[in-house]
C-alpha cells in the first residue's frame, strides 16, 4: 500500500499540533483523501465504530457506510468533486451506521471539505457525534405522541399500526416490524406487517398460544421471540429474515393482549440494541390494541340492546340489508312479537319488574332460536325473529312454539306471572322487498293481533290490510312533507250574519304530494295524530297564519281574526301558551286577532293540564272556539265553566234543516246556548241563501261555507274582496 499523505502535515507545520487536538477530540473525526481513502481516524471514531484505526486507514471510506447507501457513496463524492455541489457538505444531519459488532449507532454528522497541499487536492473531514440513546429516546417519545394523535383523530387501527411499524423500520434499517393482537382464543391476529413474507404470515396466523405460553409471556415478555421465531425458521427463509426481537404486550390490568416483533433482513448478527427499540414501543403498541378493543366494545354497544343482550334495531337492519344484498336470496319470514303483559306489570309492580319480565322472555326466545334464527329487540316490549328459508307453514309453527314458551310461568319478585305474545308475521318477498316495508308489514299484522286476538298471531294480508298499508305509506310521506315544507294553508272566510262583512278566516292545512297527488285533510290529519306529527303541523299552522295576517294588512287587506286548529296533543304540553305568545310577539299581532279552535273532546277533558292551558290562553287575550259543537256528548255544566269565546255548530245540523225539524231544533238550541253563555256562535257548511236566511232569523252570529267562498289560497284573498267589495272589513286604524 503506498504511503498516505496526512493532510495535517501538508499545511507547513512540522509538528503534530492539529493532529494531537483532533486525536483527543470527544467526537469522532474522519478525514479522507482525493481517492476516498481514510487518512485520519481518531480514538473517538474507533469507539463509535468498534474498530481500530489500523483496520480502516488506507481503505475506502465506504466500509464505514451502511450497506443500504454503500453502493452509491463514491458517486456522491465524485459528483461533488466535479461540480462543487452536494447537499451534505457544510451541513449537519442525523445518520445511522453499523458498528463492527452489528449494533446500529445513531449520530450527528457534520461534513466539510478543503483543497490542501501544493496540488490542491480535495480532502473531506467528517465530525461524528454519537447520540444513539438520546435520539432513540426522543424518537420513541415522538412516535408515542404520533400514535396518540392518530388514535384521537379517529384514524383506523390498522393505519396507526402501519405508521408505528414504518417508523420503527426507519430506526432499525433493513428490518420488518409487525404488531400482533392476541385473540380471546389465544390466536394471533396481524394488525400490521404488510412487508412480512407470505410464509411467515401463514405461520403466525396458524399459531395458537397455550395457557402455559400466555402465563409465561405475562412474567417474561421477551419469551415472545422464542414462540414466533427459531433459528431453523431463519435458515429456511434464505434471503428473507435472519433474526428476530420481540416482546409481549400487556395492558394496565396485566392481561396479555399482543406481541410486537422486529425481524431483520441482515445476515450479519446484530446485538440486542433493536430489542431496546422493541421494548420502548410497547406502551404505544398497548395503546393501539386497547383502542381497538374499546372500539369493538363501542361497536357492540351500538349494536346490542343493553337490557337483553340481543341485537338492537340498528344491528337488525344491517343484518337484513346484508341478507337482501345476497344474490338469489331465499324467502324468509319476519315475526314481530309484542309482550302483552308488560304495561300492566310496569304499572302495578314497577319498571324493574317489567325489565325482569323482558329479560326472561328474551332469554327464552334466544335459547329456542339459537343457531337458526336471528333475534333482536326493537325497543319497549317489541322483539323480532327472522326465520331464514321460511314459508307460511314454518312461520306458523315457530309462532305457535314461541307463544308456548312465553306462557310458562315467570317468577318476578315472588309472583308467578304468565305472559303471552301477540305476533305479526310478514314474508319476503311476498309482503315487500325493502327492509322498512317488510318490518312495517309485520308490525301492522302485530297491531292487528293485539286488537283482535291477543296471545295469537296474524299474517300480513295485502287485501285486508290495504288501508293499513296506505296509512303506513302516507305516514312516512307526511314526515318527509314536513321536512320539505310541502304543506300549505288555505283560508275560508267567515261572514258576520248581521252586516255581511268579513269578520275572520279559518286556516286549513292542505297537502299536494309530488307523486301521490292531493291528499285530503280527512286522510292525513288522523294519521298525523296517530304518528305524533300533528303537533308540528299545528305549530307550523299557527306561525304561518299569524304571518299571513300581517302580510295581508301590509297590502291593504284587513282580516280581523284568523282561527287556527289545535289538537289534543298540544294541550298536553304546558309550553303551549308560551308558544302562542311567542308567535304573537314575533309578528307583532294583537292577541284578540287570533282564535284557537279546539275539538269538543278536548274541551270536555277535565285534566289539570288542559284546564290550565285553556285559562292561560284566554288570559293572553286569544279567543277560544269549540269546533264541531253538538257532535259529541258535551256537558252543559262543563261548558259553562270553560273560558270559550265561541262555539261552532257542525255542518251536519244545517244540511237539510229546512225539511228536517230535528236538525232545526238542535241548531236553534245550540244558538240559544251560545247566547245564554254570552259567546258567539259560528255555523259551518252554509251552502245556499235559504240556509243563510234561516240562520240570520235564529240569531246566529257568524256564517261560514261555500255559499260565501271555498277555502282560498292566501294570494286569492285580495281578489275575492275586490269581487265582493261589500264583504270588505274596515280596519279600526283606517
Amino acid at each position: 500500500m503506498p504511503e498516505l499523505a496526512n493532510p495535517l502535515t501538508l499545511s507547513g507545520y512540522t509538528n503534530t499540533f492539529y493532529a494531537a487536538i483532533l486525536e483527543q477530540a470527544t467526537d469522532g473525526v474522519i478525514i479522507i483523501d482525493d481517492q476516498n481513502r481514510i487518512v485520519f481516524f481518531n480514538a473517538a471514531a474507533e469507539h463509535l465504530w468498534g474498530c481500530s484505526a489500523s483496520a480502516v486507514l488506507g481503505n475506502n471510506v465506504d466500509l464505514l457506510i451502511p450497506l443500504g447507501h454503500r453502493q452509491h457513496h463514491n458517486d456522491y463524492i465524485e459528483h461533488h468533486r466535479k461540480t462543487g455541489i452536494h447537499r451534505l457538505v457544510n451541513t449537519s444531519r442525523e445518520v445511522t451506521f453499523v458498528r463492527s459488532n452489528g449494533d446500529y449507532v445513531a449520530a450527528e454528522l457534520s461534513l466539510s471539505t478543503a483543497l490542501i497541499g501544493k496540488d490542491n487536492k480535495r480532502y473531506y473531514m467528517a465530525f461524528i457525534k454519537g447520540v444513539t440513546e438520546e435520539v432513540h429516546r426522543r424518537k420513541l417519545l415522538e412516535l408515542q405522541s404520533e400514535v396518540f394523535a392518530a388514535l384521537a383523530d379517529y384514524t383506523t387501527i390498522h393505519d396507526v399500526a402501519d405508521m408505528l411499524c414504518s417508523k420503527v423500520e426507519e430506526l432499525v434499517p433493513n428490518s420488518i416490524a409487525t404488531l400482533l393482537h392476541i385473540t380471546p382464543q389465544g390466536g394471533l391476529s396481524i394488525l400490521s406487517g404488510k412487508s412480512l413474507p407470505s410464509s411467515k404470515i401463514n405461520k403466525l396466523d396458524n399459531l395458537v398460544l397455550s395457557a402455559s405460553d400466555i402465563q409465561t409471556l405475562r412474567t417474561n415478555p421477551h419469551h415472545a421471540c422464542a414462540l414466533i421465531w427459531t433459528p431453523k425458521q431463519g435458515q429456511s427463509q434464505l434471503n428473507d429474515l435472519h433474526d428476530c426481537w420481540a416482546s409481549a404486550i400487556c395492558n394496565g390490568a396485566g392481561e396479555l393482549i399482543g406481541i410486537f416483533a422486529l425481524f431483520s433482513r441482515n445476515k450479519e448478527k446484530i446485538t440486542d440494541w433493536p430489542q431496546k427499540i422493541v421494548t420502548g414501543c410497547i406502551p404505544s403498541c398497548a395503546s393501539i390494541i386497547e383502542h381497538e378493543k374499546t372500539l369493538y366494545k363501542i361497536n357492540n354497544f351500538n349494536n346490542i340492546d343493553s337490557l337483553t343482550g340481543l341485537l338492537n334495531r340498528t344491528a337488525l337492519s344491517t343484518r337484513l340489508r346484508q341478507m337482501l344484498a345476497q344474490t338469489g336470496q331465499a324467502p324468509f319470514a319476519i315475526l314481530m312479537l309484542d309482550v302483552d303483559l308488560l304495561q300492566d306489570v310496569n304499572n302495578v309492580m314497577g319498571y324493574n319488574s317489567g325489565d325482569i319480565l323482558l329479560q326472561t322472555i328474551a332469554r327464552r326466545i334466544a335459547a329456542f332460536c339459537r343457531g337458526q334464527n336471528l333475534v333482536a329487540r326493537l325497543g319497549g316490549d317489541d322483539f323480532v325473529v327472522v326465520m331464514p328459508d321460511a314459508d307460511r307453514n314454518k312461520a306458523c309453527k315457530l309462532a305457535h312454539d314461541l307463544n308456548c314458551i312465553s306462557r310458562e310461568p315467570i317468577e318476578v319478585k315472588g309472583r308467578d306471572l304468565v305472559a303471552s305474545l301477540s305476533i305479526g308475521i310478514s314474508l319476503y318477498p311476498d309482503d315487500g322487498t325493502e327492509i322498512e316495508e317488510i318490518l312495517g308489514a309485520s308490525e301492522i299484522a302485530m297491531r292487528q293481533t293485539k286488537k283482535q286476538a291477543r296471545g295469537g298471531f296474524r299474517f300480513f294480508g295485502k287485501g285486508g290490510n290495504s288501508n293499513m298499508r296506505e296509512r303506513l305509506i302516507i305516514g312516512s310521506a307526511l314526515r318527509e312533507a314536513l321536512q320539505k315544507m310541502q304543506l300549505h294553508l288555505v283560508y275560508q272566510p267567515q261572514i258576520c250574519a248581521l252586516t255581511g262583512t268579513l269578520c275572520g278566516v279559518e286556516a286549513l292545512s292542505r297537502w299536494q304530494h309530488p307523486t301521490l297527488g292531493f291528499i285530503p285533510p280527512s286522510t292525513f290529519i288522523p294519521i298525523a295524530e296517530e304518528t305524533g306529527q300533528i303537533e308540528a303541523i299545528g305549530l307550523w299552522s299557527l306561525d304561518k297564519s299569524c304571518q299571513q295576517v300581517i302580510e295581508w294588512e301590509q297590502n291593504n287587506v284587513y282580516v280581523p281574526i284568523v282561527s287556527v286548529n289545535m289538537s289534543a296533543v298540544h294541550f298536553c304540553s304546558m309550553d303551549l301558551p308560551d308558544q302562542i305568545l311567542s308567535v304573537l310577539q314575533k309578528y307583532n299581532l294583537a292577541p284578540h286577532r287570533l282564535t284557537i279552535e279546539i275539538t269538543e273532546s278536548v274541551a270536555m277533558r277535565q285534566d289539570p293540564e288542559t284546564a290550565a292551558n285553556l285559562t292561560a290562553i284566554r288570559n293572553i287575550g286569544v279567543g277560544l272556539s269549540m269546533d264541531d259543537f253538538g257532535t259529541g256528548f258535551s256537558s252543559l255544566s262543563r261548558l259553562a265553566q270553560l273560558p270559550l269565546t265561541e262555539i261552532k255548530i257542525d255542518r251536519s245540523f244545517i244540511e237539510n234543516f229546512e225539511n228536517n225539524i230535528s236538525s232545526l231544533v238542535v241548531a236553534e238550541a245550540a244558538i240559544n246556548i251560545g247566547k245564554r253563555l254570552g259567546i258567539k256562535v259560528v255555523t259551518e257548511g252554509v251552502e245556499h241563501e235559504a240556509q243563510e236566511t234561516k240562520l240570520q232569523q235564529l240569531g246566529c252570529d257568524i256564517l261560514q261555507g261555500y255559499f260565501y267562498s271555498k277555502p282560498l289560497p292566501a294570494k286569492d284573498m285580495p281578489l275575492w274582496l275586490d269581487t265582493f267589495p261589500a264583504r270588505r272589513a274596515i280596519s279600526p286604524l283606517a
